[in-house]
């Protein structure tokens, strides 16, 4: 069963593995959620996508950078 928006820690998890040398805190919301559609196991609808779960993804990125 593939990731969909709701997965945040999942696709956080193969975002920092996609683009290591990214700082989270820089990007924007268009890049954001090309990159989510683009991951090999996310399996969901750009359609289903909103400014929160984007932020939501956002800041949960920003956590696991800083653990």
């Amino acid at each position: 069963m593939g990731l969909k928006w709701t997965d945040t820690l999942d696709i956080v998890i193969e975002l920092d593995e996609a683009h290591p040398d990214v700082d989270p805190m820089k990007v924007n919301f268009v890049d954001l959620m090309q990159w989510v559609l683009e991951l090999p196991d996310f399996e969901d609808t750009e359609e289903r996508c909103g400014e929160k779960i984007l932020e939501a993804i956002q800041m949960a990125w920003i956590e696991e950078r800083e653990d």
